[in-house]
Formats: structure tokens, sequence, C-alpha cells
């Protein structure tokens, strides 16, 4: 893996309801996103940081061209 594909690009912050739908539509096409949570994180680890509710999904910079029209169009649906 070369380094443009390590690379990743935060596509959304959000209610986990929201993520978890984007989520299921980048998996149908074949990407992974990874889902960040710092208030959880920070909660498990004893102190307080992040916003409550708000989870962070970041896709690779080289699936972004796939990714991007799928996200778009999920979140007009939705009325995001």
């Amino acid at each position: 893996m070369n380094e443009k594909e390590k690379e990743t690009v935060r596509v959304y912050t959000g209610p986990a309801m929201i993520v978890k739908g984007l989520v299921a539509r980048l998996n149908e096409i074949g990407i992974s996103p990874v889902e960040r949570n710092d208030n959880e994180s920070s909660i498990q680890a004893g102190f307080t940081a992040g916003v409550p509710g708000q989870i962070m999904l970041y896709v690779r910079q080289d699936e972004m061209v796939k990714a991007k029209p799928v996200i778009d169009e999920y979140l007009e649906q939705i009325g995001e």
C-alpha cells in the first residue's frame, strides 16, 4: 500500500444513525470506512473529550472518487 492509499479523509461527522446508513451504503460498493467516536473513547479512558453523539467517518483518499457520489446522494436523500 502506498502513502496515498494510507491517507484518510473525514467525509462526515454526525449522529450514529446517519453514520451507520453511510457505512452500509459504502460497504455495498466495496468501501470499508473507518468510524471514530472520540467522546466514547475518552469516557472509556476516564476523561471527557469530543462531542457526545457525534461520530466521525473516514474514507481512504484513493477511494474518494468512488465514495463521494454515494455519500452526497445519501445525505441528500435524508435531508442532511
